[in-house]
């Protein structure tokens, strides 16, 4: 396979198949070049057609609570009180400017996701 620019979903296909079968080559070599060089073009290719919207904070939030096997109880003290935490989590309170600096701090979530707007139709059955 030649290494070109991606500009149909055939070019796309076929440089996932290239990359598929240069995946376990070392860095540094031939191979290994071309899967770097194919990756980056595969990943262009996907930020300009498959655009992917940055999470909701308070979906984000839940998230990353998750995969610390954690629950709402972790936020006591980093965001407030329980209901602080109750008014956050279901929408009813946005989060402060120091909410979003602690909840990056303790928990590593991106400060630009937190300050993003909640989305207000996401509500979460209980």
């Amino acid at each position: 396979m030649e290494i070109k620019p991606i500009r149909s979903e055939a070019d796309y296909e076929a440089a996932l198949r290239e990359i598929e079968r240069l995946w376990d080559a070392r860095e540094g070599t031939p191979e290994g070049d071309r899967l770097d060089v194919l990756a980056t073009l595969v990943e262009a290719y996907e930020q300009k057609h498959f655009p992917m919207d940055a999470p909701d904070p308070i979906e984000a939030i839940r998230f990353r609570l998750e995969q610390q096997g954690l629950d709402h109880r972790a936020l006591v003290g980093v965001i407030g009180g329980r209901s602080r935490v109750y008014e956050i989590m279901k929408r009813k309170r946005a989060l402060s400017l120091a909410m979003i600096r602690r909840l990056h701090e303790r928990f590593g979530i991106p400060a630009e996701v937190l300050i993003r707007p909640v989305r207000a139709g996401r509500r979460r059955a209980a």
